[in-house]
């Protein structure tokens, strides 16, 4: 499997692959890149993007609901270890969406994760974290949200690898979204 035997760092383990996929069989599961499409969209209007990397991409509702927001063609690329056909390991693309999906990784896992969101952002990149418990339940009784951290936390580990160029609070205080650049040997600067 690509997304566990590719010689790269792994970024899931089987057995949680397959409690995602079940996951993804629950057609209320995953619909919170559709809440965001609209944020998504602006960012892509406003920098002229024409592709898109939505990483994590579950059910692919963010592309959905892209398709309707804007008007131009914008080419899609998913990737979701727990999608068979999503699964491989994607190429760097210059605008990347992480929505609600790096509260869902295995914590063994998460710098793996964050250091290919860091490898796959040429240029821009729009992440949602949630910071408090999830409403849905792992088979194994585990909260869906394995990690619940503060957002200093979790700003701590993204400005290690991004430029913060807007973060902004989701309604409720209990998680946030940002927009980045790419840093690095991706990016503008170190």
């Amino acid at each position: 499997m690509s997304h566990l035997t590719s010689g790269a760092a792994p970024l899931i383990s089987e057995e949680y692959r397959r409690l995602q996929a079940e996951l993804h069989c629950d057609p209320d599961y995953g619909r919170a890149s559709k809440h965001y499409a609209p944020l998504v969209a602006e960012v892509i209007r406003s920098k002229g993007f024409t592709e898109l990397l939505d990483y994590g991409a579950g059910k692919g509702r963010l592309g959905e609901e892209l398709r309707n927001l804007l008007p131009g063609p914008l080419k899609i690329y998913h990737y979701d270890p727990a999608i068979p056909k999503w699964s491989q390991r994607p190429v760097p693309r210059t605008c990347v969406a992480c929505i609600d999906v790096l509260e869902h990784i295995e914590p063994e896992y998460l710098t793996n994760v964050l250091d290919d969101l860091k490898r796959v952002v040429l240029d821009t990149g729009v992440f949602t974290v949630h910071t408090g418990p999830a409403g849905k339940f792992l088979k194994d009784g585990r909260n869906a949200h394995l990690i619940q951290k503060p957002v200093s936390w979790w700003l701590a580990l993204l400005l290690e690898r991004f430029e913060l160029c807007a973060f902004y609070r989701t309604s409720g205080a209990d998680g946030f979204w940002v927009v980045v650049e790419a840093k690095g040997e991706n990016g503008k600067s170190d």
